[in-house]
């Protein structure tokens, strides 16, 4: 058998390691990837929530008090990606607290809900998932 050369192409061992290359590869990169993820949504809450309290001030200049809940439009409660659902409390006219709660696959977000006031003092609060979040300065700065 003096003129055969051997087939080319890769033995069974030789994929075996590049398939466990690519395996510990993967293992590191998908929760950083996440993690990725999940600030990006985090930063549509917190842009969701400046931009929504900026209208109720616009209205309290304008009529003197700020909107109640129920004047709210719906559309004005949407974040972009649904990652969160916003709500408006606010009975008296005389003041406000907006809160993001995460949904879907940001409810293990170690931030928790988001929530915002009058005054602009931000906060975390406490989900079924989250009931102790990071602290508010971690998760407005991320």
């Amino acid at each position: 058998m003096k003129g055969m050369r051997r087939g080319q192409g890769f033995t069974l061992l030789e994929t075996v390691v590049v398939l466990g290359l690519v395996s510990v590869l993967l293992a590191a990169a998908v929760p950083s990837y996440r993690q990725y993820v999940m600030r990006g949504h985090r930063a549509h809450a917190r842009a969701a929530l400046l931009h929504l309290a900026q209208a109720m001030e616009r209205t309290a200049t304008v009529h003197g008090s700020y909107p109640l809940a129920q004047d709210i439009a719906p559309g004005d409660l949407v974040v972009e990606g649904h990652r969160y659902t916003l709500s408006v409390d606010s009975i008296d006219g005389r003041g406000f607290r907006l809160v993001a709660m995460p949904t879907a696959a940001q409810m293990a977000d170690p931030c928790g809900a988001f929530q915002l006031d009058q005054t602009g003092r931000r906060g975390q609060a406490p989900t079924a998932q989250v009931p102790v979040p990071l602290d508010a300065r971690i998760c407005w700065e991320q």
